[in-house]
């Protein structure tokens, strides 16, 4: 964390309590004299006044309310009465008292007020003999008298006479303190019961944000990753909330005035220590590397020993601890600090948020032990914004945590995803480079004139091949769409004629199935078209050969219908529709998922990864475009899109090109002479056979060093170059071939997609690229389209 961030948090730490101590001004302090005050000189009481001092006092007495006689005996109020003695012996903390005091007023005053605080553990105030506030019940003995713990906040009856006589009747039979520890204060009525509102309010607030941010932590751990840290200090937060208003100010008492003093005193005690608990072992959750895990099993431990003690002792055992517990919070929490400061050296994540955070409660402790202990005034303001403050800070310290664990995961997803991809890459290269020697030699079979049985079986092993070999295409193409490494091209293209191409290629698979394959081109669509053709080609093909792989019967049509058309720009609607077997409404949206077909029984009668729609979808949205169906079950279907291309100025060949395609002369290439460079000794042996069976002279080289050795420029008219080879790969032989001033053309052979590698490809100065596994037709028509005009 940066230096400016830690200084603006202290600043608002420190504005807050600024802000919150000009809202927790002390009372004024007059002083009660032999149980006697004189407050005839205060002109407002607009700031409270607190009656702290030396009050009447009765021990074992429980005055009637009627009687008010001159008090024998003085001690401080308030004050424990273990704090005081009578005749040298120390008073008992459990018994019942009555406290006097004479108040004397200005005739001109405001309409005052009391706040009366809770004491140990009942009590009855009377004002000139009549009651105003019952905290419990107060009697002689435990059975006679009941507990109960609020703070009240009282109107004095207007008018009347200049002087008031307090008689407040006090009642411990069930804690380990007995008597008073808090003042009462007298002040102006409206002011008294503002103060009163704004503290409930400070309660109700922090509780309220204590418990929901303890939820919304609790959240992120049960849909998250987990995390034990965010969920102890969610159940801290929870468990915690109960203390903002079931102690101290005790709002929730004054709400429901008859809970149980019994079960609130465990719920706040046990909310304390299992709390305290909780944050320990948040802390080490944290921070284990820092903290000591002897020192905190120890702490831990403590604190659930003390919960114990509550939950199976009585009152008047667990009370007695507190002071105790009270000490080693103390050192729980400093020793928290020490934690938070190591890790901020040794710069953990959100350890500076930590370690401000604990600083703040530790002053917070440090200033509700004090109050509790009569060693300060309770400073409600300071308290409300040091929770906050807390709380916030511990929250950045989570936040920056759980952002720093979805850093971590992003980027282990991203190593994940780029693992993933080097993986598919050199899958793709180890599956090609066998398929190679599987296509090219049934390739070479074919030509070789086999018997007819022969030729059938071949033709099944080559439709096998090429299904594998279009597999592997297309798990690599949407690993492609989904890393957003695909591109479009923008060029020129005759869309009649790659549909054309399309349906000749599959129209034997067709006739081998008895269906009628046909294209119908709308006659408008009479120029080229710019696109990507490699693109256009790849969402058609997986079209068309879906159609006729779910058709058994019937036709397949392909029809490009022109749907706008202005000088600039044309829209076709391109749809391939069959007569198979349909698809179901509810499985209509399914298909187009990855890795999805409509059914398990659909892959296993007719195969497919259910790669071919789902990329197809991707292409045409990526183009602004959707694929879109209309089936009925056994009714066959209709996939079609509609895309608006740029009109190109050049008039399609569609009318000139023949539908079906033809055979070539088998000796295209003679006269060439070619050098192979390639590594693969079966590699070498089917583009070889291949050249050789068109008519090429071939010389071989295993490695670029070896063809830089015997290329001659006077007899080689072309290169074949492998990409990868020991030695010298085929960039480098590339490279200088071109630094000697080599022109001719150098023609890649490579196992990966051409996507992967014509950046490098082309950089090197190699002319064009051919993919294996190699159709002799491509590597012909390559071959021809750069060698010199003479050889064609």
């Amino acid at each position: 964390m940066k230096m400016n961030s830690v200084r603006v948090i202290i600043l608002l730490a420190a504005g807050f309590f600024l802000y919150a101590r000009g809202y927790a001004q002390g009372p004024l302090k007059m002083g009660v004299q032999k149980g006697r005050i004189d407050l005839r000189t205060i002109k407002n009481f607009n700031e409270p006044i607190s009656l702290d001092g030396n009050w009447g006092f009765f021990w074992k007495q429980l005055l009637a309310a009627d009687s008010f006689p001159e008090p024998p005996r003085y001690i401080p109020f308030p004050s424990l009465w273990s704090e005081n003695s009578l005749d040298g012996k120390p008073l008992p903390s459990q018994g019942y008292a009555s406290y006097t005091l004479t108040l004397l007023l200005p005739k001109q005053r405001p309409r005052l007020g009391l706040e009366v605080p809770d004491t140990y553990c009942a009590y009855k105030l009377y004002v000139n003999g009549v009651l105003q506030i019952e905290n419990g019940k107060v009697g002689k003995t435990d059975s006679l008298s009941k507990p109960f713990w609020a703070t009240r906040t009282i109107a004095l009856p207007p008018g009347g006479s200049d002087t008031l006589h307090l008689l407040f009747q006090v009642a411990n039979f069930w804690h380990a303190k007995g008597g008073t520890y808090k003042e009462i204060m007298i002040g102006d009525k409206d002011q008294l019961f503002l103060k009163k509102n704004r503290e409930a309010s400070y309660d109700l607030f922090l509780t309220g944000c204590l418990f929901m941010g303890g939820l919304f932590f609790l959240g992120l751990y049960l849909f998250g990753r987990k995390d034990k840290a965010i969920l102890y200090f969610s159940l801290f937060c929870i468990l915690y909330s109960y203390r903002m208003i079931g102690s101290d100010g005790y709002v929730l008492h004054t709400l429901f005035l008859d809970l149980n003093w019994f079960v609130t005193i465990r719920i706040e005690y046990l909310c304390l220590s299992l709390g305290i608990a909780l944050f320990i072992r948040y802390t080490r959750e944290l921070y284990p590397e820092d903290a000591h895990p002897l020192a905190m099993k120890i702490a831990e431990w403590f604190c659930l020993l003390f919960s114990a003690l509550i939950i199976f002792t009585g009152t008047l055992v667990f009370t007695r601890f507190l002071t105790i517990f009270l000490g080693c919070m103390f050192l729980f929490i400093a020793y928290a600090l020490f934690i938070y400061f190591k890790a901020a050296i040794n710069k953990r994540s959100g350890s500076m948020y930590a370690l401000l955070s604990s600083v703040v409660v530790l002053l917070i402790f440090l200033l509700i032990n004090l109050n509790y202990f009569g060693l300060l005034q309770s400073e409600k303001g300071i308290v409300f914004f040091g929770y906050l403050a807390f709380f916030f800070l511990q929250s950045l310290a989570l936040s920056y945590r759980f952002a720093q664990s979805f850093r971590l995961a992003t980027l282990m997803a991203q190593q994940g995803l780029r693992a993933k991809s080097e993986f598919l890459s050199t899958m793709s290269h180890e599956i090609r480079t066998p398929l190679n020697a599987v296509i090219g030699m049934t390739h070479l079979l074919l030509r070789n004139q086999p018997r007819k049985d022969q030729e059938k079986n071949l033709d099944v092993l080559l439709f096998s091949t090429n299904n594998l070999l279009s597999i592997v295409n297309n798990i690599l193409d949407y690993n492609k769409i989904e890393e957003g490494k695909i591109s479009f091209e923008h060029i020129s293209m005759d869309l009649p004629v790659i549909a054309g191409n399309i349906v000749a290629g599959f129209r034997t698979m067709a006739v081998e199935k008895g269906i009628d394959l046909q294209l119908i081109t709308d006659e408008k669509l009479n120029r080229k078209l710019m696109g990507d053709p490699t693109r256009i080609t790849q969402v058609i093909t997986n079209l068309v050969h879906n159609a006729i792989k779910f058709t058994q019967q019937g036709w397949v049509h392909v029809n490009l219908q022109v749907s706008a058309h202005t000088a600039e720009e044309i829209t076709v609607k391109v749809s391939v529709e069959d007569t198979g077997i349909g698809i179901a409404p509810e499985k209509q949206q399914l298909i187009f998922e990855r890795f999805t077909q409509a059914d398990s029984s659909t892959s296993r009668s007719y195969g497919g990864t259910g790669l071919g729609l789902s990329i197809s979808q991707k292409i045409l949205e990526l183009q602004g475009s959707k694929l879109k169906l209309r089936s009925e079950p056994g009714r066959g279907a209709v996939f079609y899109f509609s895309q608006t291309f740029a009109v190109s100025d050049e008039i399609s060949m569609a009318q000139k090109q023949p539908r079906h395609a033809t055979e070539k002369n088998c000796r295209q290439l003679q006269g060439l002479s070619i050098l192979l460079v390639e590594d693969n000794p079966l590699n070498i042996l089917i583009a070889q056979t291949i050249l050789e069976n068109g008519g090429a002279q071939i010389d071989v080289a295993t490695n670029g060093q070896e063809a830089l050795d015997i290329f001659n420029p006077a007899k080689h008219i072309l290169i074949l170059m492998d990409l990868h080879m020991p030695v010298m790969d085929g960039y480098k032989a590339t490279e200088l071939l071109r630094g000697r001033g080599e022109t001719l053309p150098i023609i890649a052979l490579t196992a990966n997609t051409t996507q992967e590698v014509e950046g490098d490809v082309y950089a090197s100065g190699l002319t064009d690229i051919v993919v294996k596994p190699i159709n002799p037709e491509n590597l012909y028509r390559v071959i021809l389209q750069h060698v010199r005009p003479s050889f064609q």
